[in-house]
């Protein structure tokens, strides 16, 4: 699994975090990867506030109660829209075998835990308004309204050049019941393996969104708190990491201290870094699939 790509970007990472050298993430310039974290653009899924947090974990155990989850492995139908301002990769119209190769990526990630994502269809458009979408915007309302496929169990992925130097977002499965048409997931068409997004180029932005698509959080939620991201073994820490710290402990000190999870999908480091979801994540993945998306 793209092993020698893995060990030679992860010393480049480790390089870049030491030394803070200057960053360009789609054509916007950052004084350091860390600077580039900062700004948001790993992620721009919205997060939930506690009170929201709260109602979701009381949602999910009062609809568990009723419904129960199915056996056997979680079939994802996938829908990949691909939107672009021309023909060629460098208008955003990504190849065929960058989807197979995503998709790949996708399975790869989320096999053990029992999700497999199986690649329904393929289309693509070219609008140059859709094409430089940023979240909440009346831009990414019209394409999805345009292009969105299949219900709450359907996993639709917007590839695009979004804007605000952003890699990726999505939407909490919380929210499909009042926002139906926004579900989804949306991507810089340069993050997914072959592009040129580097380092974020191996297809883990696309992880990292699925995993909010489930129903995950940020490792790094509510920093060093025992809240932290609902999840118990998942190691606290009080920020996102970058590069590939090995061995970072920002919980030093604290009742939560332990090595940070940096190899944990849902943190922000590069994506040679990233290879894990934890044990807990699976079974949460799997009770917000049956309490929000399972049909």
């Amino acid at each position: 699994m793209r092993l020698s790509v893995m060990l030679l970007t992860i010393c480049a990472a480790i390089g870049a975090a030491q030394d803070g050298g200057p960053l360009t993430v789609n054509g916007v310039r950052y004084a350091s990867q860390k600077s580039f974290i900062e700004s948001g653009g790993r992620c721009a899924t919205k997060s939930l506030s506690l009170t929201e947090q709260d109602e979701v974990e009381q949602t999910i155990a009062e609809r568990l109660k009723k419904r129960a989850k199915k056996a056997g492995v979680v079939v994802v139908p996938t829908y990949f829209h691909v939107i672009n301002n021309g023909a060629g990769i460098a208008n955003g119209d990504i190849s065929q075998t960058m989807i197979q190769q995503q998709m790949k990526v996708l399975n790869d990630a989320y096999g053990a835990s029992g999700f497999q994502f199986q690649l329904v269809s393929v289309d693509r458009t070219t609008n140059a308004s859709w094409y430089n979408m940023t979240p909440g915007t009346q831009s990414e309302l019209d394409a999805k309204t345009a292009l969105r496929k299949g219900g709450a169990d359907a996993l639709n992925v917007y590839t695009a050049n979004i804007g605000g130097g952003l890699l990726g977002w999505a939407y909490f499965p919380n929210i499909y019941a009042s926002y139906p048409t926004y579900d989804g997931v949306v991507l810089l068409y340069s993050s997914l393996p072959g592009g040129d997004a580097v380092p974020y180029n191996l297809g883990d932005t696309a992880t990292h969104e699925v995993g909010h698509w489930l129903g995950l959080y940020h490792t790094f939620e509510q920093s060093c708190s025992t809240v932290s991201d609902r999840v118990v073994d998942t190691p606290s820490e009080k920020g996102p990491a970058f590069g590939c710290p090995v061995g970072r402990d920002t919980c030093l000190g604290t009742k939560q201290a332990g090595a940070d999870p940096i190899e944990n999908f849902m943190d922000y480091t590069d994506d040679a870094c990233m290879y894990r979801f934890s044990a807990e994540q699976a079974k949460r993945m799997q009770d917000v699939w049956a309490a929000f998306r399972q049909p």
